[in-house]
């Protein structure tokens, strides 16, 4: 099945996740672009930087924190003219789910995605793809570098070591210490920014993409995840790819797990979406 744009929804807005910039999609804008779609990637606010900027003044990063960041897509999503499909991989998957929980978006694909509020266990995987950053509380206020290591061991398992190595230097920047606390410890604090309300049923559709090797966000995460929305009437959907690492914008065979979200959500945003049927033209 290859998905095209159709009357009720035609633009696709993609998220980047935490250590990367809106070139990890360069791949999927792409294709989703050749299938007729409007495809946008926005940077994180302040990240409009290219990645060797970054890497050299990360002080845009080290400001990050998760309800900015979310307010920020609103802005973005609230302006067009009619609900898109909203894709994030990682801390772009809990922000596509907390714009979801917002009333925005025709369907909804949180791809590989940090967890919400509520998922209580964390493997030790996505503790130590986490541990440049969780090994000190002064981290919280800076920019933590992502190394070639530590890049290997979280995103490119599945590559050889050269190019993991590729990879590293064309896609990652440091990460933003703050917001990763905010998520890491989120069951701690009554007013966490990553809070979801797993109950509302008039939301968007929503699919929770893992991938069986991914070593930040294993399927137990991602299922756990879903779980949470086991109360609500709204359509929610897991899928998991075996083999699968975290390393979705350019890990061999990524097209699979793109085609699999784009098509998933287009027939979710046609038939079942709240946002997109309301607005169906009345006969």
């Amino acid at each position: 099945m290859a998905s095209a744009p159709t009357a009720r929804v035609d633009t696709i807005v993609l998220i980047h996740g935490l250590w990367m910039t809106p070139r990890s999609w360069e791949r999927w804008v792409d294709r989703y672009a050749a299938k007729g779609f409007r495809v946008l990637a926005p940077a994180w606010p302040g990240m409009e930087a290219e990645v060797e900027a970054l890497r050299e003044d990360p002080t845009p990063i080290a400001q990050q924190r998760v309800t900015d960041v979310v307010d920020h897509y609103e802005g973005i999503i609230r302006a067009l003219p009619r609900p898109p499909i909203v894709m994030g991989h990682s801390f772009g998957g809990l922000f596509t789910q907390l714009l979801l929980d917002r009333g925005l978006g025709a369907a909804g694909v949180g791809i590989h995605p940090a967890q919400i509020k509520g998922v209580l266990k964390l493997p030790f995987s996505t503790l130590r793809s986490g541990f440049s950053i969780l090994r000190s509380p002064a981290n919280r206020h800076r920019a933590i570098p992502f190394t070639a290591d530590d890049f290997h061991y979280a995103f490119g398992n599945n590559l050889s070591r050269a190019d993991s190595d590729a990879a590293w230097e064309r896609y990652a920047v440091p990460a933003a210490g703050h917001l990763f606390f905010e998520a890491a410890f989120a069951n701690l604090d009554p007013n966490a920014a990553t809070k979801v309300d797993t109950h509302r049923s008039d939301r968007a559709p929503l699919l929770l993409l893992a991938g069986g090797a991914d070593h930040v966000v294993p399927p137990s995460v991602v299922s756990a995840n879903a779980q949470l929305y086991r109360p609500s009437r709204a359509v929610t959907a897991y899928h998991e790819f075996p083999g699968r690492s975290h390393f979705v914008g350019g890990e061999p065979g990524w097209e699979q797990e793109a085609d699999y979200a784009l098509d998933w959500a287009v027939e979710m945003a046609n038939t079942m979406s709240p946002t997109v049927v309301s607005e169906a033209p009345r006969r």
